[in-house]
C-alpha cells in the first residue's frame, strides 16, 4: 500500500507547535479529485497506541518528536485531528521555529495509508486511515482549515495518482 500525504497551513507562538493537522468534512483538491476527511477517520490508529513520527519535510532521517515520548501528542476532536509537538532543541527543531515565527512554513501535512474509502463521482472520502506521520513541512498546504501554532511548552490508481500529483507539485 502506498502511504499518502496531505498538508495544513503553519502558524507560530512560543516553543510548541499545535493546532490541527487533518481536518474533517473540508473538501479539497487533490490533482483531478476532491477528498474529503470523515470523521472517525484516525479513531483506529490513535486507539493502537502506535509510534506516530513528526518529521520536517517527511524525511525520516530528520525526526521532531514522537507519540510513543509524548513530545508529540495526537487526537480526535470534532474538527478534526490534533497534534501538539515539542519541537526539540536540535538544528531542525530551532530552524522550524523560526521560519513558523516569521510565517515562511508551508504548513503540516501528514502520511498515511488509506484502510476504508469511498467515492460518489471524483470525490474520495477517506473513512479509516492507518496514521504514519505527521510533518511540519515547507510546500503548500492541501487542507487550508489545518493549522499550526507555536507556543512554550509546559514542560521542559488513485495511489499512484495521488503520489505522482505529490512529487510533481509538492517537491
Amino acid at each position: 500500500m502506498t502511504i499518502e500525504t496531505r498538508y495544513a497551513r503553519v502558524a507560530v507562538e512560543g516553543r510548541q507547535l499545535y493546532g490541527i493537522a487533518a481536518p474533517f468534512n473540508a473538501q479539497t483538491r487533490i490533482g483531478d479529485f476532491s477528498e474529503v476527511i470523515a470523521p472517525g477517520a484516525f479513531t483506529r490508529t490513535l486507539a493502537e497506541n502506535r509510534d506516530i513520527l513528526a518529521l520536517a519535510d517527511h524525511n525520516s532521517s530528520r525526526v521532531l518528536g514522537r507519540t510513543r515520548t509524548g513530545t508529540l501528542t495526537l487526537k480526535e476532536t470534532a474538527n478534526g485531528l490534533e497534534y501538539t509537538l515539542e519541537l526539540p532543541e536540535t538544528t531542525d527543531g530551532n530552524d522550524l521555529r523560526a521560519l513558523a515565527q516569521r510565517g515562511d512554513l508551508g504548513g503540516v501535512s501528514f502520511g498515511f495509508r488509506a484502510l476504508r474509502d469511498s467515492w460518489i463521482g471524483d470525490v474520495r472520502t477517506l473513512h479509516e486511515v492507518a496514521l504514519e506521520e505527521i510533518s511540519v513541512v515547507a510546500a503548500h498546504p492541501a487542507y487550508n482549515a489545518t493549522t499550526v501554532n507555536l507556543r512554550h511548552a509546559l514542560q521542559p490508481e488513485s495511489q499512484l495518482a495521488l503520489m505522482r500529483y505529490w512529487l510533481d507539485t509538492v517537491r
